[in-house]
C-alpha cells in the first residue's frame, strides 16, 4: 500500500512515535516531484488534540529535516486521520471490524478493482469485507489503497 519512500519515511518516524505514545495511521506523499507535499496521519486510542497535532509536527519536522526526504523544498502536513480514516495494517481491519470501508486494488479481482462492503476482520492474510451479503478475500498485499467511509448521524 504504501510506496518505498513513504515505507521509509514511516520506518523513520514510528521509533519517536511510539516514544509519544502517537500512531502513525499512515504517510502519504502527493503532488510534484519537485516540491511533493508529505502527509502523516496520526492517532491515539482517545483522538487527537490541537496541542498533541502541534508537538507532533514539531518533532516531525524535526526528523524530516534530518533525513532530508526530497532535494529542494517539500510540505509537511499533520493531521488527524478523520472519518474517512486510511487503513494500511491487519491491526486497523481488525480494529474497525463492522464498520464500512472502501477498498482499491492494485488490479481487478473477479472483474473490480473497487470494493465497499462491511469490514468482517481478517483470515490469515486477506482482508474480509462483506459485499452484498458475501464476504470476499482480499490479499492485504492486493490492496492498493484503503478507507473507512465516514458517516455523520445528523439525526441525533
Amino acid at each position: 500500500m504504501l510506496t518505498a519512500k513513504e515505507q521509509s519515511l514511516l520506518a523513520a518516524l514510528e521509533p519517536r512515535a511510539a516514544e509519544e505514545g502517537i500512531e502513525i495511521v499512515t504517510v502519504e506523499v502527493v503532488g510534484a516531484k519537485k516540491a511533493p507535499t508529505i502527509r502523516v496521519y496520526i492517532d491515539t486510542p482517545e483522538g487527537v488534540s490541537f496541542d498533541q497535532l502541534a508537538s507532533s509536527q514539531r518533532w516531525i519536522n524535526d526528523i524530516m529535516d534530518e533525513i532530508d526526504p526530497f532535494p529542494g523544498a517539500y510540505m509537511l502536513e499533520v493531521s488527524s486521520p478523520g472519518i474517512d480514516r486510511p487503513l494500511r495494517t491487519p491491526a486497523h481491519f481488525e480494529r474497525f471490524a463492522g464498520e464500512v470501508a472502501v477498498i482499491a486494488t492494485k488490479a481487478p479481482i473477479d472483474g473490480r478493482s473497487k470494493w465497499t462492503g462491511k469490514l468482517a476482520g481478517m483470515e490469515g492474510d486477506d482482508v474480509l469485507l462483506e459485499v452484498d451479503s458475501i464476504v470476499e478475500h482480499i490479499a492485504i498485499t492486493e490492496i492498493k489503497r484503503a478507507r473507512l467511509k465516514g458517516s455523520i448521524d445528523f439525526s441525533s
